[in-house]
C-alpha cells in the first residue's frame, strides 16, 4: 500500500511520519510530497531516507492513501486530484469540515459515519478535537445544552515560523512577523481572521465543527481563543452545560472509561494537566472537573492535548487506519 503525505515538510507532515512508523502503519511505499521547492529534501522514515517528490508525481505513482497538511489552497486543488485516482484523502485543512458533503472525524467519537464512498475526509480543527472527547461521553449520559470555552494554544499551531519566533524573541529579538504583537511574556485573543460577526474563524471552527462531528446542531458553542507562549499543547478551560443533573464522581468515570481520554484530577495534591505533560503523547486529558456553582446541572473542566499529535496527526492516522480495518485501503 503506498501512503502520500503532503506537506511532509512541515511540523504536522513530520509529526505524521513519526506516528505511521510508531504505529507500524501498514504501508508498503512512502511517498512524501511538499511544495517545488521542497523537491529533493529528504525525509527519514523507519531509517530509510526518501526524496520529497512533486504533487505531479505522488499522483502518477498512484498511492492508496494521502495524508494531507499543506494548508487550505493546496489541498482545495489537490485533494480532488488526488481521489480522482481512487486514493483516500484525509486532509488536516479547513476547506473540507464543514462541506457537507465531507465527513468530520475524531475515530473515537463518529468514526461510524465513514462509509467506502468516502475519499476525502476532514480532520477537525486541533482544539476541536480534545473537546469534542471529553463532550462526546458526557453528552451521551446527559445531553448537552451549551459549552462556553476559552483556550490557550501553543504557538506550534501556527507552524515552525512561530515557534523559532517566540525562541527569538525569548532570547532578545524585538522582531515580529508571524503574530501581529509580540508573543513572548504576552496572550494574543486573536487565532486566525476576525470575522464579521466580532469573532476569529478560529472560535467560529470550534462551534460549527463540535455540532458537526457530535451530530447534534441544538448544542450551543461559544468559544474565546488565545494564543500563549507555549511551544507545544493546547489547554482548554471549558464550561459546561447540562440537560440533566449530574454527580462529579460519574463524571469521572465516564472520562475514565473513554478510550483516548487520561484524567487527571488531584487537586489536593497539585494534580492536573498541563501541556508540558501531554508533549509527546496521544491522549486527551481533562481535569479540574467541578461542579459550577453559579447555575444549575454546569460543571467546569481543564483539557489539555498534544496539538501536534492528537489534534492534527495522530487523529488522522487513526482515520487512515479505520479505513484500514473496514477493508477499504
Amino acid at each position: 500500500m503506498k501512503v502520500a503525505v503532503v506537506g511532509a515538510t512541515g511540523l504536522v507532515g513530520s509529526a505524521m511520519l513519526s506516528i505511521l512508523e510508531e504505529r507500524n502503519f501498514p504501508l508498503t511505499e512512502l511517498i512524501p510530497v511538499a511544495s517545488e521547492k521542497s523537491v529533493g529534501q529528504k525525509v527519514t522514515y523507519r531509517g530509510k531516507e526518501y526524496s520529497v517528490v512533486s504533487a505531479d508525481t505522488a499522483i502518477a505513482m498512484k498511492p492508496a492513501l494521502a495524508l494531507f497538511s499543506a494548508g487550505g489552497n493546496t489541498s482545495l486543488e489537490l485533494a480532488p486530484k488526488f481521489a480522482a485516482i481512487g486514493c483516500r484523502v484525509v486532509d488536516n485543512s479547513s476547506v473540507w469540515r464543514m462541506d457537507k458533503g465531507k465527513k468530520l472525524v475524531v475515530p473515537e467519537v463518529n468514526g461510524h459515519v465513514l462509509t467506502k464512498d468516502d475519499y476525502i475526509i476532514a480532520n477537525p480543527n486541533c482544539s476541536t478535537i480534545q473537546m469534542v472527547m471529553v463532550l462526546q461521553p458526557i453528552h451521551r449520559r446527559y445531553g448537552i445544552k451549551r459549552v462556553v470555552v476559552s483556550t490557550y494554544q501553543s504557538v506550534s499551531g501556527t507552524g515552525q515560523k512561530a515557534v523559532k519566533e517566540l525562541m527569538d524573541q525569548r532570547a532578545g529579538s524585538a522582531e515580529n512577523k508571524v503574530y501581529p504583537h509580540r508573543i513572548d511574556l504576552n496572550c494574543l485573543p486573536h487565532i486566525d481572521v476576525f470575522q464579521d460577526n466580532g469573532y476569529t474563524k478560529e472560535e467560529m471552527k470550534m462551534s460549527l465543527e463540535t455540532c458537526k462531528i457530535m451530530g447534534d446542531d441544538q448544542i450551543k458553542v461559544t468559544a474565546t481563543t488565545v494564543r500563549v507562549p507555549v511551544v507545544g499543547g493546547h489547554s482548554e478551560s471549558v464550561n459546561i452545560e447540562l440537560k440533566n443533573d449530574f454527580e462529579e464522581s460519574d463524571i469521572r468515570a465516564l472520562l475514565s472509561d473513554q478510550p483516548g481520554v487520561v484524567v487527571v484530577d488531584n487537586p489536593s495534591m497539585n494534580g492536573y494537566p498541563m501541556p508540558l505533560d501531554a508533549e509527546g503523547k496521544d491522549e486527551v486529558f481533562v481535569g479540574r472537573i467541578r461542579r459550577d456553582y453559579s447555575q444549575p446541572n454546569t460543571l467546569n473542566c481543564w483539557i489539555v492535548a498534544d496539538n501536534l499529535r492528537k489534534g492534527a496527526a495522530t487523529n488522522a492516522v487513526q482515520i487512515a487506519k479505520y479505513l484500514y480495518n473496514q477493508g477499504w485501503l
